[in-house]
């Protein structure tokens, strides 16, 4: 709302919003030196307003960033309300240390700058990924079907010299008995072209001859059905190992498939791929970025183009003038306490004085009547009266 035009002899009783000191207060401004600056107010608030939108639109980044990972709403609005207050801090912090007396204003702002842009660039990547939502649910499922393909062929690959092994015993045993079935044909037409006459001797009938390509053909008959008995669990063996390693490979990509999710990183990962397959969408990519990364440093921004007026001064004048009076206060309670010491001192000094000089009579008399005692006492030695007048007579020094 627009602030009124308030007559020049009423504006010391200005009397702000709350609205306009939160903005203020998000400024990092002293309202008490804003109230009397009517053309900072605006500024300030413009200021609080830049600082206002990056706090909200870092809050809804960071609490969708959370959803992407823990998919609870209620665990991530808190938290992303959290990061947005860490980055509000932050901002308070680089727009209070923007001022037209900074002695060396280069190196703070490019150091402000580096800092904004870091923290723009990670809060760019949420709102990019909420933008392009249906892109990215595409992408990630064309990704997870090439992790399946690479995973299939490192499996492949890891049973490879087996299965060759395998298939190759399997092979060597098929065609021993594909060979030894071939003789038992071979042998079997032999007996019977003999016995029917249309081949061999010519005879029809079981013959000498006959009967010798019988037995033979009997022989490799039944050599047949031992090497088809023997080789067949060998084959039967190697067709169970192949089928185990097809199952092992199916299990591994089984398991590996429930890996795959929808988090953060692989989202990130199909924007990525996204961005690099599609030249239309890396302009929009990179103006978005571009667009996310001003909002973050609006507020840098901001304080760093708008004009310095009558507040920058005050708060400069102010400053020294609590920097005088701090120190005037430390100087005169300084001089307070020497005075107090000195006066103390001598008080003391005067007590004792005034306490010696009352007993020094009291004192005179005592000795005289431990003198006495000694004279009229023949079991003391002088000695002896020494250390009786040191011990209740003399003083000792201070601790």
């Amino acid at each position: 709302m627009m602030e009124k035009n308030i007559a020049f002899n009423q504006r010391e009783t200005y009397a702000p919003t709350r609205f306009t000191e939160f903005l203020w207060w998000l400024s990092t401004a002293e309202k008490e030196l804003l109230a009397d600056a009517v053309v900072d107010r605006n500024r300030h608030k413009i200021i609080g307003m830049t600082v206002l939108a990056t706090w909200a639109f870092a809050s809804l980044a960071w609490t969708y960033f959370f959803w992407t990972v823990t998919a609870n709403i209620w665990l991530a609005l808190p938290l992303g309300l959290f990061m947005g207050f860490i980055i509000l801090t932050i901002d308070r912090a680089l727009i209070k240390g923007i001022n037209k007396f900074s002695k060396n204003k280069l190196w703070p702002l490019l150091f402000r700058g580096i800092l904004a842009i870091t923290i723009g660039t990670f809060m760019a990547q949420p709102a990019l990924l909420y933008i392009f939502t249906k892109e990215i649910k595409l992408q990630t499922s064309l990704d997870n079907e090439k992790k399946k393909q690479l995973k299939n062929q490192e499996l492949s690959a890891l049973y490879k010299s087996r299965k060759a092994d395998l298939l190759t015993e399997k092979e060597i045993l098929q065609k021993d008995i594909a060979d030894k079935y071939s003789a038992v044909a071979k042998a079997r037409e032999n007996f019977l072209a003999e016995t029917d006459g249309s081949g061999g001797s010519g005879k029809v009938g079981i013959k000498a001859i006959a009967t010798a390509k019988k037995n033979e053909y009997q022989k490799l008959d039944i050599e047949y059905q031992n090497l088809a008995s023997a080789n067949q669990p060998k084959i039967t063996a190697v067709e169970t190992e192949l089928k185990n390693i097809d199952d092992n490979i199916k299990k591994e990509e089984a398991a590996f498939t429930q890996y795959f999710n929808d988090g953060f990183l692989t989202q990130v990962e199909a924007l990525n791929n996204l961005i690099k397959n599609n030249a239309a969408l890396q302009f929009r990519y990179y103006l978005l970025v571009i667009i996310l990364l001003l909002i973050e440093l609006m507020p840098v921004i901001a304080k760093t183009i708008l004009p310095s007026g009558t507040y920058d001064e005050k708060a400069r004048l102010r400053e020294e003038m609590e920097i005088e009076m701090a120190q005037s206060n430390i100087n005169k309670e300084k001089q307070l306490k020497e005075l107090y010491y000195t006066l103390s001192h001598q008080n003391d000094a005067e007590a004792i004085t005034s306490f010696f000089d009352i007993t020094k009579e009291d004192r005179n008399q005592k000795i005289k009547s431990f003198n006495k005692q000694w004279k009229e006492g023949a079991d003391q030695t002088f000695d002896g009266l020494w250390q009786t007048m040191k011990k209740d007579i003399l003083t000792r020094q201070e601790q």
